[in-house]
């Protein structure tokens, strides 16, 4: 009987540390490693300013940048699109990244969830007309299918919602939670972004979530102004923003993490490495050593 799940295909962990870690930590949030850094975007503004040149419908931003540069170092590091589902150890079909989007910029503005689907072949370019489009359309339409689950379920008494949710639980641990709620739903994602910057706000620690396969949750702060000491001991004005990641050390260990946390940095400050298609490999530690 094949192991595999329906959005994922089952791997035997490589050691038995690994194979062990689901049964001492069963759940998600009992694994959490954060990291936090913060990345150098002034190339990466005047690349995107260059772009939004010949752009009339809309503006490439920083937050389309970081989805693609994300998407890019998971397709070069393929460990961050495992999970861990019924004790289980899964490498996930497709690369999928998820948000939040705000009908409005107020605080009694409802939420929106999205989900991109990221193909191999795309770019910065197709990316962020994907994302703007899907926005658009869920701010339009004034929501999606997840959406309207979550207000369908919450009408119901408490002591039925906690029934319901036990037995989704169940479904969850079993791969039975219906398509049409899974394929529109964060926790079913590789990674899920919180653009705190967009409210001028600095990136934080976010919490994992014991429902579903998500394993990463990135935090991006607002950028900011900071003087630089460069290799020549000169003090430069670099735009600089922070990056919070939560990951689940259950699928990978903590030298692989800093090592794709270093790719990621790497493709924002070469934003020339954006207009390439997300799965062309990248040698950054060979050019770094240069």
């Amino acid at each position: 009987m094949s192991k595999d799940r329906r959005d994922g295909k089952y791997i035997k962990p490589e050691d038995s540390i690994h194979a062990i870690m689901p049964y001492l930590m069963p759940k998600r949030t009992e694994a959490e490693v954060y990291l936090q850094d913060s990345i150098d975007v002034t190339e990466l503004k005047k690349f995107l300013d260059d772009k939004n040149k010949s752009i009339n419908d809309y503006k490439i931003t920083v937050f389309h940048a970081f989805v693609t540069a994300i998407s890019k170092t998971i397709y070069n590091r393929p460990v961050l699109n495992r999970f861990i589902a019924g004790k289980r150890m899964y490498q996930r079909n497709d690369i999928t990244i998820s948000f939040v989007a705000k009908n409005k910029f107020a605080d009694e503005a409802e939420e929106r969830l999205l989900v991109l689907k990221v193909d191999e072949d795309m770019k910065l370019d197709k990316i962020s007309s994907k994302i703007y489009n899907d926005v658009t359309k869920v701010r339009k339409e004034g929501g999606n299918s997840i959406d309207d689950t979550l207000k369908f379920v919450t009408k119901f008494p408490r002591w039925v919602v906690t029934l319901i949710m036990w037995v989704f639980r169940k479904l969850d641990y079993y791969d039975k939670v219906p398509k049409f709620i899974s394929n529109g739903d964060p926790n079913y994602t590789t990674v899920l972004i919180s653009n705190l910057g967009s409210i001028k706000s600095n990136p934080c620690y976010h919490h994992l979530n014991n429902y579903g396969t998500n394993s990463i949750i990135v935090t991006i702060g607002e950028i900011r102004e900071q003087y630089i000491t460069d290799s020549k001991g000169n003090l430069n004005k670099r735009d600089v923003l922070e990056v919070g990641i939560t990951l689940d050390e259950r699928i990978g260990d903590g030298f692989y993490f800093a090592k794709s946390f270093k790719l990621i940095k790497h493709i924002i400050e070469n934003p020339t490495l954006l207009d390439e298609e997300v799965n062309r490999m990248v040698n950054y530690e060979k050019q770094n050593k240069k």
